[in-house]
């Protein structure tokens, strides 16, 4: 029997595939405007910001940027970052894209970012990618001269729950579509929409793994990213019940796979890349040979474990792995008897981080 959860978190996580496809023809035409004038303004840096999850949308972003020769230099700059340590970041430049992304637009962080960007880079251009038509990102004029645009996404990816799910996924796909002209969300979000029917239907009509005691993700190249938001997804959704971990395949074995005991679940998302799904291979052979008490889950193109078809950039493809780990992590919270929308009951953790004190900074 096909699993169903009465949750918002579940709710959001089914209709990923319904909010991209609807969202295509309207993207790709702002997205279009938005690159005309990312060239008219002659950038040469694009840094993506967010905190947590919109940050791991950086990392995934940012780890391709050397295939665009031509084009400006993508940087990964969480706010988090940013706001604790701006000497580190500040300079004053009319050819810098501050994009931030943010699904309340309201979180500390970025409205730290904001008054950072007013004071110390007025000159820097920005693009806010969000999901709250009230938040501060979608309503807070820029200082100048540097001009600011708001990609304001679907109603529906402003998630309710805990746990961000449509939001990370639109935002990437968005974003991805804002800064690479060769990336045409009319014909590949309706593609991987179809592709993310056909693995929730696999995800959730069999039976879940086993609730690990640990749980390591891994991926190369933008799946690295990746491998982080589907491990903080387990993390956060068991309330910190399943220990996570995540790497880069390579990286694991220098170190990191010390933390490998008999039961753990190490899921690895190969590469669509021929050569660096070799490395990935090889790795997967080596933990199940070594580790004969773990459970190891491969997710990827045909022969995998979980299929996930190489229909798109590893950027885009990002959306159809992390699916796995959304359905994952609410299947094992449910099972713990946690309450999916707010696993946190105690209020240690929340859906949108506040309260932090943002010091003034001299520059």
């Amino acid at each position: 029997m096909a699993f169903n959860h009465t949750s918002a978190t579940w709710t959001e996580i089914l209709r990923q595939p319904a909010i991209w496809r609807n969202w295509a023809p309207e993207l790709k035409d702002q997205a279009a405007d938005i690159r005309a004038w990312i060239k008219v303004k002659d950038i040469r840096e694009i840094w993506m910001c967010g905190a947590g999850t919109s940050a791991f949308i950086g990392d995934i972003l940012a780890a391709s940027s050397c295939s665009a020769v031509d084009g400006p230099l993508i940087r990964a700059v969480p706010t988090t970052d940013f706001v604790a340590s701006p000497a580190d970041y500040v300079r004053r430049s009319a050819h810098i894209l501050v994009v931030q992304f943010g699904r309340s637009g309201d979180s500390s962080e970025t409205v730290g970012m904001l008054e950072l960007l007013d004071k110390a880079m007025p000159e820097a251009h920005r693009l806010h990618i969000t999901c709250n038509p009230d938040g501060a990102l979608a309503t807070r004029p820029a200082a100048g001269p540097g001009e600011q645009k708001i990609l304001l996404l679907p109603a529906e990816t402003h998630d309710h729950g805990f746990a961000m799910t449509s939001s990370f996924t639109t935002m990437l796909l968005s974003a991805l579509a804002c800064i690479d002209g060769a990336f045409d969300p009319a014909t590949t979000l309706p593609a991987l929409s179809t592709a993310a029917d056909t693995l929730l239907a696999e995800l959730t009509g069999q039976d879940a793994p086993v609730c690990p005691p640990r749980m390591i993700f891994l991926g190369g190249g933008a799946l690295k990213g990746l491998a982080r938001e589907a491990a903080l997804k387990v993390l956060e959704l068991t309330a910190g019940q399943v220990m996570v971990q995540w790497d880069s395949p390579l990286g694991f074995r220098h170190g990191p796979k010390a933390a490998v005991v008999p039961g753990t679940h190490i899921a690895l998302m190969v590469h669509p890349d021929e050569h660096t799904s070799r490395y990935d291979i090889d790795v997967i052979n080596e933990l199940r040979s070594q580790y004969p008490g773990a459970v190891v889950t491969t997710l990827g193109a045909a022969g995998c474990d979980v299929t996930v078809p190489a229909i798109a950039d590893p950027r885009a493809l990002a959306v159809l792995y992390i699916l796995a780990g959304q359905v994952w992590a609410v299947r094992w919270s449910a099972g713990l008897g946690l309450e999916v929308d707010n696993p946190f009951a105690s209020g240690t953790l929340s859906r949108v981080v506040s309260g932090v004190t943002l010091y003034p900074w001299a520059a």
